[in-house]
């Protein structure tokens, strides 16, 4: 890489990273703690790149892009932040960051960016202003910081200010309605009326009329278009044909298989193919359980605000969270925390309290494990990966499958280690094979408890 970059985060640990990877990457290096410092720099027509974290102790990243872009038309801007919710991924695609990627961050995955990012100096048009009066939500319950909850949010930020139909499929209970209203409270659309279709809006031959003048240029969304005769079917693409002077932003979400329902004949092919537009799948909960803490502290914090007494999960019942199947996805998971919260007799919920809300529900089966004494752990792999695949059906599963699988290898892999090194981390480093410094980044981001243990050899 050949370029100057500028590094903007209150974290001296991640300035360091950044400055050394970069400068052996060929790259000269401003670094800062400080937003101030940084604009003035892009004043002074300073760095090709910036690197920019989001919540500063001298203001926000997000709001210093327009200034950016205003005194250095093109120069790209890659936001990076802890604070991962669907809100953050849109509003640095709002402000045209060039890129956005969560805390943490793949530090290789970001050098590419960067690369790509140097090598294109594109020229960003200046953003649209926005409706100060308009009512936008301050607390979407979108939260995760996941891969696949990830590659959501940029997918809906990429879609948002698009006019292409948008299906959204999804086991029951994993938001696929929040993504909608989110994607039209966000968007060009937000002053404009949200409305929701179901099969009763459509059992007449008016009723695609009256929801067109309901809509009056908005959003529309199918609500589980799979379980539409297809005689509305039949109104609906008509109406998407001949949508009147005001045409609307069309959605559906669907948790059945809408292309076997094709097959079967329960599905119009024209429907089905003038409302893949774009195509959002949101995960299952027991796809994203690294998630669940997040969101149930989320809850927890909810529910406090809403005048029940403040609650915490002990670690034991955070465990026994994260090995539930959740048949219900994150409704199911919000619905037990509330429970939970008005049942438990302290302020730690208890394993034993989660145990007698959850009842009987089977826990999921891990990724590894399961087979015969004599299977090879490759074999097991190999079982365990076809079945979720299986799982999906006609569907790949969401995006970063690899990164998920490999936190299911290394969580369990890091705590025997070092249960069986006795805590040593440098003990643990060299059995492993890896630097120790990698270990302790590793024992951070999967948060494992270190503890001085009898070593088992």
């Amino acid at each position: 890489m050949d370029g100057t970059v500028l590094v903007a985060d209150d974290d001296r640990t991640i300035r360091t990273v950044l400055t050394q990877a970069l400068t052996r990457a060929g790259c000269k290096v401003h670094a800062t703690s400080s937003l101030t410092t940084l604009m003035r720099w892009v004043a002074e027509g300073k760095g090709d790149v910036v690197i920019s974290d989001v919540m500063m102790p001298d203001g926000n990243g997000l709001e210093m892009l327009p200034k950016i872009a205003q005194d250095r038309p093109g120069l790209p801007v890659i936001v990076i932040s802890a604070q991962n919710t669907i809100m953050t991924a849109i509003q640095a695609a709002e402000a045209e960051a060039y890129d956005y990627l969560p805390k943490p961050f793949d530090l290789p995955d970001l050098m590419k960016r960067t690369a790509r990012a140097l090598e294109s100096r594109r020229r960003v048009a200046p953003s649209a202003p926005v409706d100060a009066g308009a009512e936008r939500p301050d607390d979407l319950p979108l939260v995760g910081r996941t891969p696949a909850m990830q590659s959501l949010y940029r997918l809906v930020a990429r879609v948002m200010n698009t006019d292409l139909p948008v299906l959204i499929s999804g086991e029951s209970g994993t938001g696929k309605s929040l993504i909608a209203r989110a994607i039209h409270d966000f968007s060009d659309r937000r002053t404009l009326p949200f409305v929701t279709v179901t099969a009763t809006d459509l059992q007449d031959i008016e009723g695609p009329a009256r929801v067109l003048a309901r809509a009056k240029g908005g959003s529309v969304l199918f609500d589980e278009i799979g379980d539409i005769d297809l005689e509305s079917q039949a109104r609906i693409v008509r109406m998407m044909d001949s949508p009147g002077d005001h045409v609307p932003r069309f959605m559906a979400t669907s948790q059945s298989n809408l292309s076997q329902a094709m097959e079967k004949g329960r599905m119009r092919q024209d429907l089905y193919y003038r409302l893949g537009g774009a195509t959002i799948e949101v995960p299952s909960l027991r796809e994203r359980v690294d998630d669940i803490p997040l969101l149930a502290e989320h809850f927890l914090l909810r529910s406090e605000k809403d005048g029940a007494p403040k609650r915490r999960l002990s670690r034991d019942a955070l465990e026994l969270m994260r090995a539930y199947s959740w048949p219900g996805n994150v409704r199911q998971l919000e619905n037990a925390i509330r429970r939970l919260v008005l049942t438990s007799r302290a302020d730690e919920i208890t394993r034993s309290e989660v145990e007698s809300v959850l009842g009987n529900q089977p826990e999921m089966e891990p990724v590894l494990g399961g087979g015969n004494d004599t299977e090879k752990l490759s074999a097991s792999v190999n079982r365990h990966l076809r079945r979720y695949f299986d799982l999906h059906g006609n569907m790949l599963p969401p995006p970063g499958l690899y990164g998920r699988i490999l936190r299911e290898v290394e969580g369990p892999l890091l705590e025997i280690a070092l249960e069986a090194t006795g805590g040593n981390q440098a003990k643990c480093a060299d059995l492993l094979g890896i630097n120790r410094n990698t270990l302790r980044k590793k024992i951070t981001d999967l948060d494992i408890r270190v503890t001085r243990r009898r070593k088992l050899m």
